[in-house]
């Protein structure tokens, strides 16, 4: 340990290899409780459940219930957290292709306790199935009052859900009045990425609020 994380109080509580995110640490210091990294970026809990707890803020004015809530990217659960103290008789749906997150999401930051239905699986594989079921049965279609995406791994935003394909569909999984959350980091070359991203959300939904938290940049739509 060196000196900068003893005089924080940081500790690294475990260290896992990823085949998805690589490395994950699993840090406890006292600024920011326990959290998860990944690629140098916080993950889940810390600095990031912040920026979401600012964000939900956004929303606090909607006019309607939000009872189905869908996280892609759930990662360890810091906004499944949230989304359970804010909407606490909501059924929440986490989708994250990354097991090893998920058990130290249980391990770590509990979890377990926010009653998330899991899936491990790929969002945009997620999406496109959701697709076809609903094109197969018109009477039963799923929809959700409140989508949250936040997709990176590591640092990296993968170009598929920037796609005006996946875009389309995250739009057409949600209710009427439904909202939909995009967090895109905003920081040196990413900037420009972040904008150009915005940019084509405003191509598919009539109202995108630009709200800028800390050194990300989150996109809140709606029709």
């Amino acid at each position: 340990m060196n000196l900068s994380d003893f005089l924080s109080g940081k500790n690294i509580l475990e260290e896992v290899e990823s085949p998805i995110n690589g490395k994950l640490q699993v840090i406890r210091d006292l600024a920011w409780g326990t959290y998860i990294q990944g690629g140098g970026l916080t993950q889940s809990g810390g600095i990031l459940e912040k920026i979401w707890k600012d964000t939900l803020k956004e929303i606090q004015d909607s006019r309607f219930k939000i009872q189905d809530v869908l996280i892609l990217g759930l990662g360890a659960g810091s906004l499944a957290k949230l989304t359970r103290k804010n909407y606490p008789r909501a059924k929440i749906t986490g989708v994250d292709i990354d097991p090893m997150m998920i058990d130290l999401g249980k391990k770590y930051l509990k979890l377990d306790d926010y009653k998330v239905e899991v899936q491990i699986e790929d969002a945009f594989e997620y999406l496109e199935k959701h697709q076809t079921l609903n094109t197969k049965h018109q009477t039963h279609q799923t929809k959700f009052d409140l989508v949250c995406v936040d997709l990176y791994v590591g640092e990296d935003f993968p170009e598929k859900f920037g796609s005006d394909e996946f875009i389309g569909n995250v739009k057409r999984i949600l209710s009427k009045d439904g909202i939909a959350i995009f967090n895109r980091t905003y920081y040196d070359e990413k900037r420009t990425q972040a904008k150009k991203f915005g940019e084509k959300l405003e191509k598919h939904f009539k109202n995108v609020k630009w709200y800028y938290p800390e050194a990300n940049l989150m996109f809140i739509c709606r029709d």
